[in-house]
């Protein structure tokens, strides 16, 4: 190839990529304007994790522990390592496929909304965290079965001394939840009865020993004897196991016939109408559990009409703390909540986030009590 030949190939590749050649040693300009490149990796933080990652929703096996790409943190992201995560029965549907009003990513997909760790890492753009600082968060996006990942800056807290990060981790997700089931969706009153179902199981336990300590009479449903002693030491007034006695009945006895102000219903298909039964006139039924599967369709004449104008939602976290004033402000009432006593996390059971899988199959068979963590 001639000089020409080579000083038109330079003048192409500058005109269309930008970038000047040095061909075996041929120049065919002066050495004098010739620049090499030197082109110098590019750190951005990339490491791997190992998570519990899910090539095909299914059952609990589903979930491989695996190595997983983490990237340095992106503008607005903290990049955290876990110390502690909180395993809820969402979860479960999660992994499963199973209808949820936050939608999974497709596969594949690390599952986990709840997580406390330590930061290692802030993305442009962050300034109120720092590297060492204790988090919390509970909200989408998932990915919390993991040892690190990114989470959005704006949806973290900051865990507050002299709270624990196992306790933490069992109670954040579900005492927020508590929180705004008890205040937002139906504001509990001193002399309110209420109902809640699955009462011995980490989320009920929590609305128990809340809705005891703002003055309601509580009625929950158990599946076990053993269980119900559970709820009766966490605030439940009257424990009603479901394979024993109705659940309708014991409101209606105990409302002298008029029905409970709101039922927080956590088992659905088996036992939504039943809760709408329990209700009084204008009462809530506020389902946001579904262990037994995802209800029958709601007629709102026949079931809601006729019944007493009652009203029913859905309610999901990810709406009530999508602002965060909402987000800080509910978790700033859970801690004080925790810091005066009124809310033990009853964490009964850990396990290695290694084995996820086992801990998904302890939660499905319906005989845990109270909250169960992993730990990576």
């Amino acid at each position: 190839m001639d000089t020409f030949s080579l000083a038109r190939l330079h003048q192409l590749a500058r005109a269309h990529i930008g970038k000047i050649f040095v061909l075996n040693g041929l120049q065919p300009y002066p050495p004098a304007k010739i620049k090499r490149i030197r082109a110098e990796p590019i750190d951005r933080g990339d490491d791997m994790s190992k998570a519990q990652v899910i090539h095909e929703l299914g059952p609990p096996n589903a979930m491989r522990w695996e190595d997983w790409p983490v990237p340095g943190p992106g503008a607005g992201d903290v990049r955290l390592r876990h110390t502690a995560i909180g395993l809820n029965f969402a979860d479960t549907y999660h992994r499963a496929g199973v209808s949820h009003p936050w939608p999974v990513p497709p596969c594949p997909v690390v599952i986990g909304f709840e997580g406390v760790g330590i930061v290692e890492g802030v993305g442009e753009g962050v300034t109120e965290f720092r590297n060492g600082d204790r988090v919390a968060y509970c909200i989408p996006p998932l990915g919390s079965y993991s040892e690190i990942r990114n989470y959005p800056a704006d949806k973290l807290l900051h865990l507050p001394d002299g709270l624990g990060e196992r306790e933490v981790a069992a109670l954040l997700l579900k005492g927020i939840t508590a929180q705004y089931l008890l205040h937002r969706t139906y504001a509990v009153q001193p002399g309110d009865t209420i109902l809640v179902h699955a009462a011995a199981g980490g989320m009920g336990l929590i609305l128990c020993q809340w809705a005891k300590a703002l003055g309601a009479t509580v009625v929950g449903t158990v599946s076990t004897g053993e269980k119900a002693e559970v709820a009766r030491a966490a605030g439940c007034d009257h424990p009603v196991v479901r394979s024993r006695e109705s659940f309708v009945d014991v409101v209606r006895e105990v409302t002298d016939g008029e029905g409970c102000a709101v039922v927080y219903e956590a088992i659905g298909k088996d036992t939504l109408q039943q809760s709408l039964d329990s209700l009084r006139p204008m009462g809530v039924c506020a389902a946001y559990g579904h262990v037994s599967g995802p209800p029958d369709p709601v007629d709102i004449i026949q079931d809601l009409g006729r019944r007493g104008s009652l009203f029913i939602t859905r309610p999901a976290i990810m709406h009530y703390v999508a602002k965060r004033g909402d987000l800080e402000r509910t978790a700033h009432e859970l801690f004080k909540a925790i810091a005066d006593g009124i809310l033990d996390a009853n964490v009964n059971y850990e396990y290695a986030l290694k084995d996820a899988v086992k801990a998904h199959e302890a939660i499905e068979s319906g005989t845990t009590r109270g909250a169960t963590v992993l730990i990576p």
